[in-house]
């Protein structure tokens, strides 16, 4: 077949790039594009979504259990910006999803057809890599630009606006090729330096009490057993973002747990401020990671492993950065440390002991306040129930301030409330059953969820 039209161009580029499966639904201008699924022998399952948020999300997972590119589709318009949500938390994670949407035919631009949308702008800010085909020609160029994209350096999410007609358009077939290595992500790793390897290995072997932090990108780089082996070489407590929950199993004696204000607790955040030097490996050292830049501190000794350079440094003085992908990295970094293990510090933090305390004081937390979350429920047509049992003071409790706000706000509707004090521990609100009522109480993400 020396000619094919465009969609027969597309299922053919995706086939190649190693694709199995599609997740999406079908609009008026995707047609063609399933008339050449129906048609061609590619060996790809079409999934079909009842909704493109269902479909973007379904590709994220997939993407993150089998380490290839995630492929959606949906349609113009309203399916468009469906598509979008997923995108972007795939793109912010680091993981290849390829959004496909068809669009309005090229001809029909500024003529006001239906479903007329501004894709390419839409997406612009929000994927790592965005296009819009104006002619047939370019499809094969674009969807080899988005692999490449979504799979090398920092992975992330691209979109491929396909206006209708391009769809019916002829492609030469022998344009219609892929490079094998971005079928999966991440591809085309590179190692950090060795001289920073092995200056980074000096400074972990010299160190009293090193922690490690962990982000989604061990888990991405299936750096699991790399990572393993490195903190117990150190014997070095290991505490993961919740992204990189799966870096090293929960049951493991050096797996102190997550850190932060979403998930973590008073002993993780003891087992960070003990340590004499932090590593970062595959996070991004954000706000949530570490409580608003606070643990570690603005001093603390910092070596950071990231695949993206513009990581590393962006928040914490670094003093060894180690730009690379984490498996390769940290394969290196271990064959650096090995030979040096035997000039560890005299009188060198147990991280097996640091961790064990850490797990203790958090079972006796929970122990204290088995209570500790809100329970909502709706006894009777008019009436709903909110029943708060207060923690002394979790990582995530609102502030007195905001407690008191809400009680204010309360107050102009049915209540029991008990007198508020700073060392309030239950509270039984009695208000109308009316849901707007609590969405405005909370506003759109309830913190008795966190």
């Amino acid at each position: 077949m020396s000619k094919m039209n465009g969609a027969e161009a597309v299922v053919k580029m995706l086939q190649l790039n190693g694709v199995k499966h599609i997740f999406g639904l079908c609009g008026d201008t995707s047609l063609p594009f399933y008339d050449a699924l129906a048609r061609l022998d590619h060996g790809i399952d079409h999934i079909l979504t009842r909704d493109e948020r269902s479909a973007g999300y379904m590709a994220d997972g997939y993407a993150r259990v089998t380490g290839k590119v995630g492929v959606c589709e949906g349609p113009s318009g309203g399916g468009a910006t469906y598509l979008l949500p997923a995108l972007v938390e795939a793109n912010e994670s680091s993981v290849a999803v390829l959004g496909i949407t068809s669009d309005v035919s090229v001809v029909s631009r500024g003529k006001y057809p239906l479903t007329e949308l501004d894709q390419q702008s839409l997406y612009r800010p929000l994927t790592k890599w965005n296009t819009t085909i104006d002619l047939a020609s370019q499809i094969p160029g674009a969807i080899r630009g988005a692999f490449r994209a979504m799979t090398t350096g920092k992975p992330g999410s691209a979109h491929i606006c396909l206006p209708y007609d391009i769809q019916k358009h002829e492609v030469d077939a022998q344009d219609i090729w892929a490079q094998p290595q971005h079928a999966t992500f991440p591809s085309m790793r590179s190692c950090a330096a060795q001289p920073d390897i092995e200056q980074a290995a000096e400074k972990l072997v010299a160190s009293r009490a090193p922690v490690i932090i962990c982000g989604g990108g061990v888990v991405l780089s299936s750096a699991c057993q790399q990572l393993e082996a490195l903190a117990v070489s150190l014997k070095a407590p290991v505490c993961t973002t919740v992204s990189g929950k799966g870096s090293l199993a929960d049951e493991h004696p050096l797996n102190a747990g997550v850190v932060g204000t979403n998930g973590g607790v008073l002993a993780t955040r003891e087992v960070v401020q003990q340590a004499d030097l932090v590593l970062f490996i595959g996070c991004r050292a954000g706000s949530t990671t570490t409580e608003h830049w606070k643990f570690p501190d603005s001093k603390a000794f910092v070596i950071h492993i990231d695949a993206d350079p513009m990581v590393v440094g962006a928040n914490y003085r670094t003093e060894i950065g180690l730009v690379g992908d984490a498996l390769l990295t940290l394969t290196a970094l271990n064959e650096a440390i090995a030979p040096q293990l035997n000039q560890r510090v005299d009188g060198a933090a147990d991280g097996y002991a640091i961790v064990q305390k850490a797990h203790a004081e958090k079972n006796r937390f929970l122990q204290n306040w088995p209570n500790r979350t809100i329970r909502l429920s709706s006894p009777s047509a008019s009436s709903t129930h909110l029943t708060v049992f207060c923690l002394p003071k979790p990582l995530w409790w609102p502030t007195q301030a905001r407690l008191a706000l809400i009680f204010r706000r309360i107050s102009t509707h049915h209540r029991q409330v008990a007198t508020l004090s700073p060392t309030v521990h239950m509270v039984h609100w009695v208000l109308p059953w009316r849901p707007e009522w609590v969405r405005h109480l909370v506003g759109p993400t309830p913190w008795w969820y966190r």
